[in-house]
C-alpha cells in the first residue's frame, strides 16, 4: 500500500534553490486551518495551505511563466517573480503597506 506524498509521514522532499540544502513539506490540520509545514533542519515554518490556490490563481491570470526568486529574506525580492509577489502578499494580509 502507498501512502499519500504530503503527509507528515510522507513528506515532500526538496531542495533549496542553490540546490545546497534539502527540507520537508506537508500538510496538516492546525488550530483547525489546513496548513503546509516547512520543516528545515530544526526549524518549523507554518503556512496558510490557501496559498497554493492563490499561487495557482495568479500563475493563471499571468499566462506565463514566472520566476521563483531567491533573495535573502533581508534583502529586497526581484521584481516580477513569485517571490516578491509572495512577500507583497504577505504584507498586505498583516496591514503593512
Amino acid at each position: 500500500m502507498t501512502t499519500e506524498k504530503g503527509t507528515k509521514e510522507n513528506p515532500w522532499t526538496l531542495k533549496t534553490p542553490p540546490l545546497s540544502s534539502d527540507f520537508t513539506m506537508h500538510k496538516e490540520v492546525k488550530d483547525n486551518n489546513e496548513v503546509l509545514v516547512c520543516t528545515v533542519g530544526k526549524t518549523v515554518l507554518y503556512y496558510d495551505n490557501r496559498c497554493l490556490a492563490d499561487l495557482h490563481a495568479m500563475l493563471i491570470k499571468h499566462g506565463d511563466w514566472i520566476e521563483l526568486g531567491s533573495a535573502d529574506e533581508q534583502k529586497p525580492a526581484k521584481d516580477w517573480t513569485i517571490e516578491a509577489w509572495g512577500r507583497k502578499k504577505i504584507r498586505l494580509k498583516v496591514g503593512m503597506a
